[in-house]
Formats: structure tokens, C-alpha cells, sequence
């Protein structure tokens, strides 16, 4: 996190509760660094969302939860600019998809529509 201002990469992180908070980071950041800094500098108006452990914050950005080694510059976020993204509190993640599709229990599927 020594990259000059026009290099920092603004994250406005929003908790369930739908309390925001923005942050500065660079883009060699990765999802762990951040959420270690989260933690170890945890908003006083977050106080009733505080985790106990760092390795419990997960992000989430365009409907996918980042894995930790995948760093901001990697998800090519612009410079100078602020991008949103989700913060949660949850012990695992669900293991990528390669195909970027989700995986499906049923081969199946039903829909139903009511007409008045």
C-alpha cells in the first residue's frame, strides 16, 4: 500500500447491514490484503458487524466472491477512481467455476406463471 495517490484504487466496501466505507489500496493488493486491512482497521460505525478474525472477511465484486490471492490490478479496477464491492463475514468460499456458469443439482428445470 505505497503506490502514489494516482495509482491508489479507491474500494467503497458495503456490509450486509448496507453500512459503507471507502478505502484506499494498490492494485498489487490482493483480496487477503485487504481484508487483513479491513480488520486491523475496523470503522467505529461498523462496531456492531466486528468479526473476530481477518480470515473470515470475504469480498464479493460483480457477483463473485475473490478469492484471496487475486489482486486488485488483476481485476484490471481503474485507477484514481472508486469501485464498489461487497464485504462479508464467511468461513469458506465456494470453489471456482472454470466455465464461469453455475453448477446445477437438477437436469431439470420448471417455471410457472399465473394468469389473471
Amino acid at each position: 500500500m505505497t503506490s502514489t495517490a494516482s495509482e491508489k484504487i479507491s474500494l467503497r466496501l458495503i456490509l450486509v447491514s448496507g453500512k459503507t466505507q471507502e478505502f484506499d489500496f494498490s492494485p498489487d493488493d490482493s483480496a487477503s490484503d485487504i481484508a487483513k486491512h479491513v480488520y486491523e482497521n475496523w470503522p467505529m460505525n461498523w462496531d456492531e458487524e466486528q468479526v473476530t478474525s481477518p480470515d473470515i472477511l470475504r469480498l464479493i465484486f460483480q457477483g463473485r466472491f475473490l478469492h484471496g490471492n487475486v489482486t486488485l490490478g488483476a481485476l484490471k479496477l481503474p485507477p484514481g477512481r472508486t469501485t464498489v464491492m461487497h464485504l462479508v463475514a464467511r468461513e469458506t468460499l465456494p470453489e471456482p467455476n472454470s466455465q464461469g456458469q453455475r453448477n446445477r443439482d437438477k437436469t431439470t428445470e420448471s417455471s410457472c406463471c399465473l394468469l389473471l
